[in-house]
């Protein structure tokens, strides 16, 4: 059993990839783990919701029927993440807001439906999983790029906001897994043949896909959780990823921007 006792444990996105891991990880810890998401998980060990993180509502149901469960909800995990592909010219306004609606809305909803509860305890945690991609943005992701920087710029005021109340708040930068990510992800409308960024699309998308591809198990990222879990004091920020990928984010601070991103454009091949 992990250093602590058992917690009550939310976590979106759950159905599959890293929030799959992760909820089954703390359950099997004896953890008390709600694991919500659109569509159950086939065979799920764990206590399961379902949960539309873009609808208030049931954000707020599946927040209450966890605290009339167990009376109280220690941790959350805003997991729950969509990606839009495309560039930004032909990526559709609504295909945008969808992409920030999930990824940013979404969570801030779980923090504002969790927070009067966490309030009450004088105690809580509240991860947001962000991208290694928020510090270095990617060609034909800039919509996603978006959504995770902009869930790190409220997880810093929040993290201010909440401190006096016992809350913590931790942002957790992942890179590349091998999870659904890569077949769920979504393709503009307009990002057809006829795009005058088609070519290079292609060639982008093709790297992208292989990195995901070949990238760490989830169960990597699920220890890190469990161990963030059990901690008295987490920091406020977490990275982890394939070996070069974190250390790509360390020329960022010396490096001229025209320079860090051309390594970016040669090595993803968008011209």
């Amino acid at each position: 059993m992990s250093r602590i006792a058992s917690k009550v444990v939310l976590i979106t996105g759950a159905s599959s990839g890293l929030g799959l891991a992760t909820a089954q990880r703390l359950h099997a810890l004896s953890h008390r783990v709600y694991g919500a998401s659109r569509s159950s998980a086939p065979g799920a060990t764990y206590t399961t919701l379902r949960m539309d993180v873009d609808d208030d509502g049931a954000v707020q149901r599946g927040v209450d029927e966890i605290l009339s469960r167990e009376g109280r909800l220690d941790a959350v995990l805003n997991n729950a993440g969509i990606g839009f592909a495309g560039s930004i010219e032909d990526l559709t306004l609504a295909e945008a807001r969808q992409q920030l609606e999930t990824n940013f809305f979404g969570a801030v909803r779980v923090c504002r439906a969790v927070l009067p509860a966490m309030r009450r305890q004088g105690a809580g945690l509240i991860i947001n999983v962000a991208s290694i991609g928020a510090q270095i943005a990617l060609p034909y992701q800039g919509h996603y790029t978006a959504s995770k920087l902009a869930l790190e710029g409220m997880s810093q005021s929040l993290r201010m906001e909440v401190r006096p109340f016992g809350i913590r708040v931790v942002v957790f930068a992942p890179g590349d897994f091998q999870t659904g990510f890569t077949e769920h992800r979504l393709r503009g409308r307009q990002t057809a043949k006829e795009s005058a960024y088609a070519l290079s699309f292609l060639r982008t998308l093709t790297v992208v896909e292989r990195d995901e591809r070949t990238g760490l198990n989830p169960e990597r990222f699920a220890r890190l959780v469990e161990h963030i879990v059990a901690s008295r004091n987490p920091r406020p920020r977490y990275v982890i990823g394939p070996a070069f990928e974190r250390l790509a984010l360390a020329p960022k601070a010396v490096l001229p921007a025209t320079w860090l991103e051309a390594g970016v454009r040669w090595y993803y091949r968008a011209g």
